[in-house]
């Protein structure tokens, strides 16, 4: 039941984001805030088909448990492709209230990333091993939550007074995905169960998502 389950889940939230993505790109008529929103949730899409699809493949033949290799490479294509989906996030911010110069935050968010993204290819992770170590989970993700908390904080900043309804949850979305992120980090090796939260986490993506493409629509 979990394999058929699941793999419905991950079908429709695959197929939702980059339809929405492809769609916001074709249809964004010049406005580049849109169309850097549809490449950023085609990238999502695209990334997290990396680990979904063979996730997938398991749960429904032999188990997780032969399919280590292709699942922790996935992880690692997810890891990237979510950190280059906040870099594109922090520029639709920019685009959208028109922001200027600020090239300490811009560096800021950048060095984050690169951060990230250099601890993710580091080999201590392990990533096609079945019992990669928790620290370096924890090393590679200190920058990613830094990175996160800073987009939070320029989003509610920017719609906490109300003047930007279409976007007046970014920054929930964005806290939400974090809140339920961090936990399967820490406790899913030892409570399998964690990893249910994967689910709500994927959900606030989705969310984060339908606020971009509703915004065009209207």
């Amino acid at each position: 039941m979990q394999a058929v389950m699941e793999t419905i889940f991950d079908v429709i939230y695959l197929t939702t984001v980059i339809s929405l993505g492809i769609i916001m790109i074709r249809k964004s008529r010049g406005r580049m805030q849109y169309k850097v929103f549809g490449i950023m949730a085609v990238i999502l899409g695209a990334g997290d088909s990396f680990h979904l699809i063979p996730r997938a493949v398991a749960l429904c033949t032999t188990g997780l448990e032969h399919y280590t290799q292709a699942l922790g490479i996935g992880k690692l294509v997810t890891s990237i492709t979510m950190t280059i989906f906040y870099i594109l996030l922090y520029h639709i911010w920019r685009m959208r209230y028109h922001v200027t110069g600020k090239n300490i935050l811009t560096a800021a968010v950048y060095f984050l990333a690169a951060l990230r993204i250099v601890l993710c290819l580091m080999p201590q992770n392990q990533w096609t091993s079945a019992n990669a170590p928790l620290q370096w989970g924890i090393y590679r993700n200190l920058p990613f939550a830094a990175l996160g908390l800073l987009i939070i904080i320029l989003f509610y900043q920017r719609t906490r007074n109300g003047k930007d309804r279409p976007f007046r949850f970014m920054w929930l979305t964005i806290t939400l995905s974090f809140a339920f992120y961090i936990p399967v980090v820490l406790f899913s090796d030892r409570f399998s169960a964690a990893g249910m939260l994967m689910i709500p986490k994927t959900c606030a993506y989705v969310w984060t998502v339908l606020i971009g493409f509703l915004d065009m629509k209207n």
